[in-house]
């Protein structure tokens, strides 16, 4: 049997990993600025990581939610207190950002008894049912996804969203820097503007986390930035350093039934152990702080670099737009084993490092990157 090839992939594999570094199969060492899409949130194989899986799995792996699993209520309690301000809400657990982001849909879709959801240009909210209809990018969109549920609206345009507003839209779902997209930034004003809109016409604000979320922002979420408040706000990625799991927290305006949200794997006992790993250690070893040092360390010296049409982020998620991306990407990985992501239909590398990347790190992919610039333009 053959895989089926869906994925355009790195010529190597990867056979060791530690801290903000991989190791492919000749021995070669990468440092990892891409994370396998911001999942690594707090280094590969931290110790206290592997201590708790191992314990967990020692003790019992896996059972299904039709039993009391008294790990998730740990889980619950230290994630409350981590996200500033989220504390009384409510939280369930899935297995991964596009399960998340249908939970979150359906949610608000059952709250109101309504059908219509406001998305927006650039989008990527997953490759299932209902999130892949809110996606931007038609390429991925199956015939038996098409909807006239969904309502796609320019990104950061106050009037055009407020043009669509009214009684019949269940949800607005907005990411908190969209990633796929490019690294975009929504206003405080637009992300304001969402949360006065939803107010008035009785609609949810989803604010999709999974990719800028767990503190990759400098703050939890990415949102907080706006000094706004979700009625759910969906996580995945870097909630379980490469462990699946996923999840939303819900407001406590949204009654809760038996039956109407479920999943077999969702809130195993191996995922809440790992989950709470990484929220020991964002907490530990205040990782937010880093982000958002190490971050704004960053953009100001890529800022710096001729060459460069645009930077923009929060923390450690960071978009750099040019013109040459795909050669300044590869050369930066073939010449400098420096991994990166890239967002090719808006000519942006992603910079997606784990959260506890170093100063001296992120030095030495400044020192590369300014080499591989200067060497593209000598080129041309």
């Amino acid at each position: 049997m053959n895989l089926f090839d869906v994925y355009p992939l790195f010529p190597f594999e990867l056979v060791k990993a530690e801290g903000s570094y991989v190791w492919d199969e000749n021995g070669n060492k990468y440092l990892d600025l891409y994370g396998g899409h911001a999942v690594i949130s707090i280094g590969h194989t931290h110790p206290h990581y592997v201590k708790l899986i191992n314990e967990q799995l020692n003790k019992i792996g896996f059972y299904s939610n039709s039993v009391q699993i008294p790990i998730q209520k740990e889980l619950a309690k230290k994630l409350g207190e981590l996200t500033g301000g989220y504390e009384d809400y409510s939280l369930f657990l899935c297995n991964s950002g596009a399960e998340a982001n249908e939970n979150a849909l359906k949610l608000a879709s059952f709250h109101t008894g309504r059908k219509k959801i406001v998305a927006f240009s650039k989008s990527f909210h997953g490759r299932t049912s209902a999130v892949v209809a809110a996606t931007d990018d038609k390429s991925i969109i199956a015939p038996i996804n098409e909807t006239s549920n969904i309502i796609f609206v320019p990104f950061n345009d106050e009037a055009a969203l407020e043009a669509v507003m009214n009684n019949e839209i269940a949800g607005v779902i907005i990411e908190g820097l969209q990633g796929v997209g490019g690294v975009q930034v929504p206003t405080d004003s637009f992300l304001q503007k969402v949360r006065s809109l939803c107010d008035k016409f009785g609609a949810l604000m989803i604010m999709d986390e999974i990719q800028s979320g767990y503190g990759r922002s400098g703050k939890f979420f990415a949102h907080q930035h706006s000094n706004v408040k979700a009625d759910i706000i969906s996580m995945a990625k870097g909630m379980g350093n490469g462990f699946p799991i996923g999840g939303i927290i819900i407001a406590p305006h949204i009654e809760a039934k038996h039956g109407m949200l479920g999943t077999t794997f969702g809130g195993n006992h191996l995922a809440c152990a790992a989950a709470i790993a990484v929220c020991d250690i964002i907490k530990q070893e205040k990782l937010m702080q880093n982000a958002a040092e190490v971050g704004s360390y960053l953009m100001a010296e890529l800022k710096k670099f001729e060459g460069i049409k645009d930077v923009r982020g929060y923390g450690l998620m960071i978009g750099v737009e040019l013109d040459n991306y795909a050669e300044v990407r590869k050369k930066l990985m073939n010449d400098f084993k420096i991994l990166t992501g890239v967002s090719g239909k808006q000519n942006t590398i992603r910079l997606l490092p784990p959260l506890n990347i170093t100063k001296a790190e992120a030095e030495k992919f400044l020192q590369a990157f300014e080499q591989v610039l200067n060497s593209v333009a000598v080129a041309k």
